[in-house]
């Protein structure tokens, strides 16, 4: 005789966590495709537009941090967190960055030509800042051993898709308001909400397994906490200042990497780090384009469309008349 283990299903019809159900649908609610934005039409701007380089490595950089949620991220999260219904609001969440890390794909496919976005690709795996930001990041998703640093894991978590990754976003958004990329933009605005509802969640989260630890414990996670923080956002300075200094934007986009540094520990319910500054008005407005409608609870953008398939019928497959 031997002892069988006993596998639970998840039950969604008696909620064991308070608000996956909510995040749940949120996220199939924002579903997309990325090949359902029009960003071809981008393409004549495209070829006169002067800091190519620039977008180009931004989109390098928001790809591999996708790549990462995607792959060891939300899986290694997944993995170690006990209620079944938030699993699978993370194996959602999951699916949905594989779809971002497409989307930059499918961006770099239709403006660059192969040989462009190998170089692209290249100075990716040879940028150190980045690779600083996805070291340190991937560190903590693969030491998870207890709950404090499955703490740890969440915690980080929030700061990727709520902090690190606006440092590329900025510069889409920014262009989107000066009428340039703008459907391009789009895919980063529907990227952008998802990655906006994924460090509220897992920021949810988080706080109630830091909540379940004894004040002690909980003071010395904070102290790591915003010692990390800190690490990565002087990490983030040298990025930025690299990335954007020679078009004279680096001291715009540290100040929104700033907001959304605090942005990420709100979500975490953590107090703010940096004070508050003024937000360059183009880049806070530049999703709310004429063919986009950014909210955290909308539908899909007004330029996104579904693909309109014929419905399958008995004559569907009927292959007579195929040579």
């Amino acid at each position: 005789m031997f002892n069988l283990k006993h596998y639970e299903a998840v039950n969604w019809n008696r909620p064991t966590s308070e608000l996956a159900d909510v995040f749940w649908k949120q996220q199939t609610k924002q579903y997309w495709l990325e090949t359902e934005v029009p960003v071809s039409k981008d393409i004549l701007k495209w070829k006169s537009f002067e800091h190519q380089d620039v977008y180009k490595k931004v989109l390098g950089g928001l790809t591999l941090l996708d790549t990462i949620q995607t792959n060891i991220g939300m899986n290694e999260i997944s993995k170690h967190i006990d209620d079944l219904q938030e699993k699978a609001v993370l194996s959602l969440f999951g699916a949905m960055e594989a779809i971002h890390a497409r989307s930059y794909s499918y961006i770099f496919t239709t403006l660059c030509s192969n040989q462009e976005i190998d170089e692209v690709f290249d100075w990716v795996k040879q940028n150190k800042h980045l690779q600083y930001k996805a070291s340190k990041i991937s560190e903590q998703y693969q030491s998870i051993t207890d709950k404090e640093s499955l703490w740890k894991a969440m915690y980080s978590s929030v700061l990727l898709e709520s902090f690190l990754f606006y440092s590329g976003f900025f510069y889409p958004l920014y262009l989107a308001g000066h009428g340039m990329m703008k459907n391009s933009a789009e895919v980063i605005s529907l990227i952008l909400r998802d990655e906006a509802l994924h460090g509220v969640a897992v920021g949810y989260f988080s706080q109630n397994l830091l909540k379940s630890f004894d004040a002690e414990t909980q003071n010395k996670l904070k102290i790591w906490a915003f010692e990390f923080l800190y690490d990565l956002y002087e990490n983030e300075m040298k990025y930025t200042e690299e990335l954007y200094s020679d078009i004279g934007l680096s001291s715009e986009v540290k100040k929104y990497v700033r907001y959304n540094a605090n942005k990420a520990l709100m979500n975490l319910g953590l107090d703010k780090m940096f004070d508050d500054e003024v937000i360059d008005p183009i880049v806070m407005n530049g999703i709310r384009t004429d063919s986009v409608t950014h909210d955290f609870f909308s539908q899909k953008g007004n330029s996104y469309t579904i693909a309109k398939v014929k419905p399958i019928t008995d004559d569907t497959f009927k292959f007579d008349n195929i040579n």
